[in-house]
């Protein structure tokens, strides 16, 4: 293995002895010796008895054995470290070694500085000399930095600049410290005293002047590569500020950007393409300055091509480019194992004329390490090249079969690595395909092959063959669906403080992993706080809480899969409302106008959209500031339209996108003089309302618009007619003026004009307005009418004379009163309440047809004048009758339905007859999809009749009913009612049961349009020889039915009964546990024995004496027992959700006659009876008294003689059922 150079000597400039160490190392095998040049000469380290070597395999080291700084001058130089061996000499780059003697301070005087209040100023820092770069602090004794800003700043020279002075700027400690990093030393240098005079007069505005540089123009020199800082540094009152352009370009964001309050302009590794003039410009109200920079780029030599180490074959042809660019362009020159080579030194070593070296055949003496140098004026670059001649049979390194994925577009790189001297040379195949037909597949030279934008059909098996052997290898080619970014994160423009909010949505192929998405700031990873919350990753958001100045910058989205990233950047910028605008200016006052300019405030990155400019009226501060006019962002001046007679304060406003500034301080006050009005006031009119009154009013004038003082109106008045050109005059502060005795209805003409203490308004137009008015004095004449038909007439009057009208005609009242029907008799009629219409005509009419009267009435007709004022008089009642009228539609129409074919309709009259009712039309017909069923009529002629019966209906069938009342006039409107009629009832199925531990909840649903049927639930618990139980009657139309007094933990057997007959047996268990069966009998104890006869012989001898009593007193009377009070276990049980009825309650309630035994319309929709399951309770009472207080004699029902759907009957369904027996659904 050829030597190598892993780690060259380095360039140092020295302060102490301990700083000198020259070290090389290097690789190779067999490992390498090394030696040395010195400024181009031989230099052995060892053969110096001033140095100390450590030589071992792979490094060489020397340093001096004194620490004493005079010996390390004569070792000042170049130096050049070689590696040998046997297969050549490797170079490593120059090393240069300076020596230089550390910084001291000089001993110094405590210096004074005095100037006056807003000159600029230069305090001095003057560091040590030194080939270091110093670092300057500016801080008092306390090691405060002293605060900088646009106005105080420090220079790339470390002297602390003033733009202008302010008395604060007087202090005895500005200190200047100079930091040497290199030596890790610093010096403070003696504080300085500054002494600012105050100013006895205003301080004089002075335009920007530069104060570093002083000239207009310089020159800056730098290399490829640096970092450039440009500096101005300017004087000025207000303090001036700078922007930096560049002549014939633009900056470059990425790499520049400015420091020091925009005082130095920063530029990052700089090339070529930066060369050319950049200006500053300070600029304030006064002016501005500039200054030019010309920066020269030039570069030391970089390589642009390097040979490269490669096997060659005896008798191959060697080629090795090495290409260098630099400013001056650099000169390339070749060595052989560090000696050079020319082209006439060997017959098959050859320099072309771009300076890369041939070898012609070679053989194996050329085998060495070759040396290409790039030299200028700025510097020399080396590279080590191995030429290795050899002869080897070939192989195929890379592994066979192996698998290489990519996705989409991306560029795919199959590997084929050989070995063989000479080289192998290898054939790419991809099924029967030609592949370097295609110009997006490359042979590379190491024997890969090179697929550019791959898309999914290039995926499959490639193989690699070296030509004339018999080696070949296969690669396999996956090609996956690229990562797309959908939704990329958008700019944002956010105030300090809010939280901003980044999303990014991405795609990735499903058979990769899920992709992870990273976001970086600036380039740099960030990560999810855990603390503070700073930074958030909810899925594809990224929050940002309370965001400050820090985190301004660019947010890149990543989105990286396992094969490939894709990434989208968006900006975050720190904006808020501008800073209000400074340093108003009056200017230019012309007539009705001055100029307004200000100094914009700081916008805070959100630029100025708009300025509003608001006034103060002085003479009237109660209004408060009012706005004036807006101008754009872009101006700082804006002429102002002003009214006379009024003194200004103005106040600037900015606008941007995030809100408004704090109003600006407020001007100087302007004042305008007075000056005559320029109009009149608007809208003069007459408002008179009293008689023989003139009322003259107008609207009230701005008081902006006065234009001077004793402002007041001027009105002048005169008659139309019969006053001549005479104007009669009055002047008033304020509307309206009242004039007297000017008739009624009289036409005058007036104006209004302004006048102040300078003069009157202009002439103004007059308006032809009318004194009040006055209420006609006579009716309407030859008022008749003509009845068109039942609800409608036609009026007619004669035209009122004009003069009677006293005012403006705006028309005439025509007066109905509605005395009553003419149906009833004087006594009834009496007693109906008057209704009075009144209808308007226009003033030119003479006719009205009016309508909407009530038919069959009797109606008074009268007609009077009206104006503004008012009615006159009524002219003469005229009595008129309405004819006969078709009814109204019957006020109610409800459904009964007696059986499955049968409906009975139940109506009540017409609300409004219009006439004699003669009787009623019935019409119905089916209801089909077509609706096209033929209308079955049926007329009443009885108008008493208030329900009908139709027979023969289809049970299946809906009908719609219209029914209409009839009156010699016709047919009225119809009332409607749609409806189906009731089926026969059954008993429920889907009966669900629920069980406690004591009860049986029973469920069904509710059969729709099912007559209400009673059944019974009989019931027997099993396994103990009980006889069966009945309940009592439930109702089909419950829904649901409880059965209590169960035993808990037992087995029953359960049977629905409906007329005579099971419809459903079943069997449950109810909830708990059965009581156990005491094994031993208490019944078989003697002493039990003895007390149960002592208890019978006890109770056969009371039996004995109630029987006697009861013989001597009599029979009790039933209304005796009623009125004893019940037995507490016979009273009602109350529960929370089912009502219960005792048997009292039963038995008052059947006292009661049924009002459903002669009413079919009774239903118990009408009722609203909340019925429930009755609980089987039972009274501790002697049955045949009990008989006697609650049942009747006859059956076991509670209410003999009621049908099961009566709605007295206390099982009728509850209201949140949808059972309903009897009664017909009203569907619409």
């Amino acid at each position: 293995m050829p030597p190598q150079i892993t780690k060259h000597p380095e360039s140092v400039t020295v302060f102490s002895a301990e700083d000198f160490v020259m070290k090389c190392e290097a690789s190779g095998i067999p490992p390498p010796s090394f030696s040395w040049t010195k400024d181009g000469k031989p230099f052995d380290p060892s053969d110096d008895s001033e140095l100390n070597v450590t030589a071992e395999s792979g490094s060489y080291v020397f340093f001096p054995l004194s620490n004493k700084m005079d010996i390390l001058k004569p070792y000042q130089g170049k130096y050049v470290c070689y590696a040998t061996n046997e297969l050549g000499t490797a170079v490593s780059t120059e090393a240069i070694l300076k020596t230089d003697v550390p910084p001291t301070q000089q001993k110094e005087k405590k210096v004074t500085v005095k100037s006056d209040e807003g000159s600029s100023i230069v305090l001095k820092c003057n560091p040590p000399q030194s080939s270091m770069e110093p670092t300057i602090h500016w801080m008092d004794p306390n090691m405060h930095h002293m605060e900088l800003s646009k106005r105080v700043v420090i220079g790339k020279d470390g002297n602390l600049y003033f733009a202008h002075l302010i008395l604060d700027d007087s202090r005895d400690d500005y200190t200047c410290n100079v930091q040497y990093i290199e030596t890790r030393t610093i010096f403070a240098k003696e504080p300085i005293t500054l002494k600012v005079n105050p100013s006895n007069s205003v301080l004089r505005n002075r335009r920007p002047h530069m104060m570093r540089p002083a000239e207009r123009e310089s020159t800056y020199n730098a290399l490829r590569g640096q970092t450039v800082e440009l500096e101005c540094i300017v004087q000025g009152l207000p303090t001036p500020e700078i922007t930096w352009l560049k002549k014939e370009g633009e900056l470059d964001e990425s790499r520049t950007f400015k420091k020091m309050f925009d005082r130095r302009l920063h530029i990052n590794n700089v090339s070529e393409s930066d060369s050319g003039e950049y200006q500053c410009i300070a600029k304030n109200t006064q002016g501005n300055a500039k200054h030019t920079y010309h920066l020269n780029v030039e570069a030391a030599p970089y390589w642009t091509e390097i040979p490269q180490s490669l096997i060659y074959a005896p008798g191959d042809s060697v080629r090795l480019d090495c290409a260098a660019e630099g400013t001056p362009s650099p000169t390339i020159s070749w060595t052989k194992n560090g000696d050079e080579i020319s082209g006439n030194d060997s017959g098959h070593a050859v320099i072309a004329e771009n300076a890369s070296m041939i070898l012609n055949h070679v053989n194996f003496g050329d085998t060495a390490v070759y040396q290409c140098r790039a030299s200028n004026k700025h510097g020399t670059i080396l590279t080590n090249t191995y030429v290795y001649v050899l002869e080897l049979p070939p192989q195929i390194i890379t592994e066979d079969r192996k698998v290489y994925t990519v996705t989409e577009g991306q560029s795919a790189s199959l590997e084929c690595e050989t070995f063989g001297s000479p080289k192998p040379e290898v054939t790419w195949e991809s099924g029967t395909s030609y592949l370097l037909a295609d110009p997006r597949v490359n042979s590379l030279n190491n024997g890969g092959l090179q697929i550019f934008k791959v898309s999914h059909d290039d995926a499959g098996f490639y193989t690699c063959s070296v030509q004339n052997a018999n080696l070949s290898i296969t690669a396999k080619l996956e090609v996956f669906n690229r990562t797309v970014i959908l939704t990329p994160p958008k700019d944002l423009k956010v105030q300090p403080g809010t939280t901003a909010i980044f999303t990014c949505v991405g795609l990735s192929d499903t058979s990769l992993r899920t992709p992870q998405i990273q976001w970086r700031m600036n380039n740099q990873k960030l990560m999810e706080s855990s603390s503070d919350e700073k930074y958030t990753f909810d899925g594809a958001d990224f929050i940002i809480t309370n965001v400050g100045p820090a985190d301004e910058g660019i947010y890149t989205c990543e989105i990286i899969s396992s094969l490939d990233q894709a990434e989208a950047s968006a900006t975050l910028t720190l904006c808020d409302r501008p800073d209000p605008p400074g340093l108003l200016q009056i200017s230019d006052p012309k007539h009705r106008e001055v100029s307004l300019s200000w100094t914009p405030g700081d916008d805070h990155k959100s630029a100025v959209q708009e300025y509003v400019i608001e006034f103060e009226d002085q003479g009237s501060e109660e209004r408060g500031w009012e706005e004036l006019k807006r101008v754009g962002g872009n101006q700082e001046r804006a002429v102002l339209s002003l009214w006379p007679y009024m003194s200004y304060r103005f106040r600037v406003i900015a606008i941007n996108e995030v809100g408004k500034s704090d109003p600006s301080k407020p001007s100087e006050i302007h004042s305008q003089p007075a000056e005559a009005p320029d109009n009149n006031p608007g809208d003069v009119r007459s408002e008179s309302v009293e008689p023989d009154t003139l009322l003259i009013t107008w609207e009230k004038m701005d008081k902006r618009n006065f234009n001077g003082p004793d402002f007041k109106y001027k009105v002048q008045w005169r008659r139309v007619v019969g006053s001549g050109p005479k104007w009669h005059e009055s002047e008033t502060t304020q509307p309206p003026i009242i004039v007297t005795d000017v008739g009624n209805f009289s036409a005058y003409e007036f104006k209004v004009q302004a006048i102040n203490a300078n003069g009157e308004g202009p002439e103004p137009d007059p308006v032809i307005g009318y004194s009040g008015e006055d209420v006609p004095l006579e009716a309407p004449m030859d008022v008749g009418l003509e009845i068109l038909n039942s609800t409608t007439i036609k009026v007619r009057w004669a035209a009122i004379d004009r003069e009677t009208v006293r005012g403006h005609l705006l028309g005439y009242k025509i007066h109905l009163t509605r005395k009553g029907s003419r149906g009833h008799h004087r006594g009834r009629r009496s007693r109906e309440a008057e209704s009075t219409v009144v209808e308007e005509t226009g003033p030119n009419e003479e006719m009205k047809v009016i309508s909407n009267l009530r038919p069959y009435s009797h109606y008074l007709l009268s007609v009077a004048v009206y104006n503004k004022k008012g009615e006159g008089p009524l002219s003469e009642p005229l009595p008129f009758d309405t004819m006969e009228g078709v009814p109204s539609p019957p006020t109610s129409l409800i459904l009964d339905s007696p059986s499955e074919t049968e409906m009975t309709l139940h109506w009540t009259p017409p609300a409004h007859p219009n006439g004699i009712l003669t009787g009623y039309l019935l019409e119905y017909h089916r209801i089909t999809e077509s609706d096209d069923s033929p209308l079955q009529k049926i007329e009443i002629d009885d108008p008493k009749v208030t329900h009908f019966t139709l027979k023969g209906l289809d049970r299946h069938s809906q009908y719609r009913f219209y029914l209409k009342g009839l009156t010699k006039a016709g047919k009225g409107a119809p009332s409607i009612v749609t409806g189906a009629t009731t089926l026969d009832g059954a008993p429920p199925s889907d009966i669900s049961l629920s069980a406690g531990e004591n009860l049986l909840n029973v469920s069904w649903e509710i059969h729709k349009r099912r007559r209400n049927v009673g059944f019974y639930i009989q019931y027997r618990r099993e396994n103990d020889g009980s006889n069966w139980k009945k309940s009592e009657k439930v109702n089909s139309s419950q829904s649901f039915y409880q059965l209590r007094g169960l035993t808990p933990g037992s087995d029953y057997s359960l049977n629905f009964i409906y007329g005579n007959a099971s419809f459903w047996e079943t069997r449950i268990k109810t909830e708990g546990t059965e009581m156990a069966v005491v094994q031993a009998s208490i019944a078989t104890q003697g002493w039990f024995i003895g007390v149960v006869t002592a208890l019978v012989l006890l109770l056969l001898i009371l039996l004995i004496l109630c029987f006697i009593r009861r013989s001597k007193g009599g029979k009790y009377s039933v209304k005796d027992k009623e009125d004893c009070p019940m037995d507490s276990e016979a009273r009602p049980m109350k529960e929370e959700t089912f009502g219960e009825y005792s048997d009292l309650e039963e038995k008052q309630t059947a006292s009661q006659p049924s009002l459903c035994e002669e009413n079919k319309m009774c239903s118990e929709d009408t009722l609203n009876f909340n019925g429930s399951s009755a609980l089987t309770t039972e009274l501790n009472l002697d049955e045949s008294l009990a008989s006697q207080i609650s049942r009747p004699s006859e059956g076991p029902e509670v209410f003999h003689g009621l049908p099961d759907t009566s709605p007295l009957n206390p099982t009728t369904i509850p209201p949140t059922t949808n059972g309903m027996p009897n009664s017909i659904t009203n569907l619409n």
